[in-house]
C-alpha cells in the first residue's frame, strides 16, 4: 500500500527518538484499520457503521527493564511525550531477565506472499445485499417463525513494525463475512441457531443464500429436543466445535503457560499424546487463511511446522521470551497488539483429515451423542479436566436420530486426545480448523428419563 513507507518513516524516527532519550533498544508497531458493518433485522437495517482508526505501541528496553506505552495521536509533540513516558517507565519498571528484541541476524530476510489482502471494497449496497439474502433464505426455510437478523462486514488493515535492530517491514490484510441467525418454533419450545462465513476475499465467501438456508435448517432441526440419562458413549464434534478441542491444545503448548508449570502437557514433549494417525500442523504462510502473514510480530521468519506429528508432540508455541526461558529457540510465532508486549500465538492452525466420511465415522455407533453446540468454559489447563455444556442430536444405530439439550460432556483431555479419529470433512473456515471429530467413551451426564 502506499502508505507503508510512511508508516515505516514514521515509526523509525519514533524508535530513534527513544534511543536519543536514554533507550538501549526499541521497537514500534502501527496499525491502521477501516471497516464497515452492517446489520439488519426483518430485512431492515438496524445499524451501518464505518469506522477508521489508528493505533501504534512503543517498546522501550533499558538493560532488562522494558516499558510499553501506546497511543492514537500521531501528532509530533504527542509521539516525542510518548516517547519520554516509555523511557521514563522502563527506568522504574522491574527487570525482566527473558525480554529483549531479536537479535539481528535473527531477522527474516524475505517475506513471502500469503495473498492476504483483496483489492475489492464492497460498498454499502453490497452489504446490504449480502445480509438480505441471508436472512431471506434462513426465513423462507420451513418452520422457521422469527429473526435475530443477519451481519455483513469488510475491513483491512494496515500494520508496520520497526525496531532499533533493523526489523522493518509493513504489510496489508483484509477480511470479510456475512452471517444470519433465526429461531424455529413456538412459545417456549423456540429453538435459534446460525451460520456464518468468513473470507480474505470476498470471491471466496459461502453464497449469501446458502448460508441463510444453513442458517434456518439448523434451527428446525432442534425443536423438540429430548432428554437423556447419563451413560458413557461415543462423542462426535461437529465441526462447528471440534476447532475448540485444538484450542485446549494451544493452550496447553504455549510456551509461556509450559514455562510457568501451568500446562497439564508441561512434560510430555516427545511423547505420543495423541493417537499415531493424528497431525496437527500451524501454516503462517496459507494462500488467502485467515490469520496468515509473512513474518512474526518480532521480526523473525515463519515457517508451516507439524506441532503434533503421528501423535507425538513435536514441538510448543514459542516466541523470543518464552523460548529464552526454556532454553530453546522461537518457533516464529510472536503475535503482538499495540499495548501488549508479544507473546506466543498460532496462525492458521488446523487437525489434517481423516480418511473417513463423517457417515463411516458414526456407522457403527448404536448410542451416541452428535456435538452441534458447547457451553461454557469448564476445562482445567493444569490437570486436563474437561466439563462443558453441550446440545446437538443423539446418535442410534449409525444414524442421527433426534435433537438434544442440556446435556454435560466430561473427561480429562490428556485421555480424550489419544481417543481422537478424524474424519475426511476438514475445511477452513476459521483460523482454527479440524474435521469432524470422534472420541470414545465420554462421559455425557443427562436427566433421568
Amino acid at each position: 500500500m502506499s502508505n507503508h513507507q510512511n508508516n515505516l518513516d514514521l515509526l523509525n524516527n519514533l524508535v530513534k527518538k527513544a534511543q536519543g532519550l536514554g533507550a538501549d533498544a526499541a521497537d514500534a508497531v502501527l496499525v491502521e484499520g477501516t471497516s464497515l458493518s452492517l446489520s439488519q433485522r426483518l430485512g431492515k437495517p438496524e445499524n451501518l457503521e464505518r469506522s477508521e482508526g489508528q493505533d501504534l505501541g512503543l517498546r522501550v528496553l533499558i538493560g532488562k527493564r522494558q516499558a510499553i506505552v501506546s497511543s492514537s495521536d500521531f501528532n509530533a509533540d504527542a509521539l516525542d511525550e510518548l516517547a519520554e513516558r516509555a523511557v521514563a517507565m522502563a527506568r522504574v519498571v522491574p527487570e525482566d531477565q527473558y525480554c529483549g528484541l531479536a537479535d539481528p541476524d535473527q531477522l527474516a530476510t524475505s517475506f513471502p506472499d500469503v495473498d492476504g489482502y483483496d483489492p475489492y471494497e464492497p460498498d454499502e449496497e453490497t452489504l446490504i445485499s449480502w445480509a438480505t439474502k441471508a436472512e431471506e433464505a434462513a426465513r423462507a426455510v420451513e418452520g422457521v417463525t422469527n429473526s435475530e437478523g443477519a451481519e455483513a462486514g469488510w475491513g483491512r488493515h494496515d500494520v508496520a513494525i520497526v525496531g532499533t535492530n533493523g526489523l522493518s517491514h509493513a504489510y496489508t490484510s483484509s477480511g470479510c463475512s456475512v452471517s444470519a441467525c433465526v429461531l424455529a418454533g413456538e412459545g417456549t419450545g423456540m429453538e435459534r441457531d446460525y451460520d456464518y462465513s468468513t473470507a480474505v476475499y470476498a470471491e471466496d465467501l459461502t453464497d449469501p443464500v446458502e448460508i441463510g438456508r444453513k442458517a434456518g435448517e439448523k434451527a428446525v432441526a432442534r425443536l423438540n429436543p429430548r432428554k437423556v440419562g447419563t451413560k458413557q458413549v461415543p462423542v462426535i464434534y461437529s465441526p462447528r466445535v471440534s476447532a475448540g478441542l485444538l484450542g485446549h491444545l494451544v493452550g496447553a503448548i504455549n510456551g509461556n503457560s509450559v514455562a510457568r508449570g501451568t500446562s497439564f502437557l508441561k512434560d510430555k514433549m516427545g511423547e505420543e499424546i495423541f493417537a499415531p494417525h493424528i497431525a496437527i500442523v500451524d501454516d503462517p504462510h496459507r494462500k488467502r487463511g485467515l490469520r496468515s502473514k509473512p513474518m512474526d510480530a518480532e521480526g523473525l521468519a515463519n515457517q508451516k511446522r507439524n506441532f503434533v506429528e503421528k501423535g507425538v508432540l513435536q514441538s510448543w508455541i514459542l516466541d523470543l521470551r518464552s523460548a529464552r526461558q526454556l532454553g530453546l529457540e522461537s518457533t516464529g510465532h510472536a503475535a503482538r497488539g499495540t499495548g501488549s508486549a508479544p507473546s506466543p500465538s498460532t496462525t492458521n492452525f488446523y487437525m489434517e483429515a481423516g480418511r473417513l466420511s463423517p457417515d463411516e465415522l458414526m456407522a457403527d455407533i448404536k448410542d451416541g451423542f452428535y456435538i452441534t453446540e458447547l457451553i461454557g468454559m469448564g476445562v482445567n489447563g493444569v490437570t486436563g479436566d474437561y466439563s462443558r455444556g453441550a446440545s446437538g442430536f443423539w446418535i442410534e444405530n449409525g444414524k442421527i436420530a433426534y435433537p438434544v439439550n442440556e446435556l454435560t460432556i466430561a473427561g480429562n483431555l490428556k485421555d480424550m486426545f489419544k481417543e481422537m479419529t478424524p474424519a475426511d470433512d476438514l475445511e477452513f473456515r476459521y483460523s482454527t480448523n479440524a474435521p469432524t471429530i470422534r472420541i470414545e467413551g465420554l462421559t455425557v451426564a443427562g436427566q433421568s428419563v
